[in-house]
């Protein structure tokens, strides 16, 4: 059964920086597609990134230039990095692996103006 476990949330002022962390177990990590959503209050879930098994990437437009997915197989660990923090970036944050379906169970970040 996969697992994963979300890391990293929290509260940064506007032009700030966090980086988010999922830790993977139970999968065969290196194989699978890999992917950061977030749903914020009142809104659907999006798709803000996504790694493929041989680290080529997809970036929501919002996010490009902004943040950058990698993954590090050894670690069975995929990161979202996000630089130039924005309100509207205020979310809950969660991992997906694509392959299983599975999902952690979110991480919150709130950006503050």
């Amino acid at each position: 059964q996969v697992q994963l476990v979300e890391s990293g949330g929290g509260l940064v002022q506007a032009g700030g920086s966090l980086r988010l962390s999922c830790a993977a177990s139970g999968s065969t990590f290196r194989l699978n597609t890999m992917g950061w959503y977030r749903q914020a209050p009142g809104k659907q879930r999006e798709l803000v990134a996504r790694i493929y098994s041989g680290s080529s990437t997809y970036y929501l437009d919002s996010a490009k230039g902004r943040f950058t997915i990698s993954r590090d197989n050894a670690k069975n660990t995929v990161y979202l990095q996000m630089n130039s923090l924005k309100p509207e970036d205020t979310a809950v944050y969660l991992c997906q692996d694509w392959n299983s379906g599975a999902w952690g169970q979110g991480t919150q970040v709130t950006v503050s103006s």
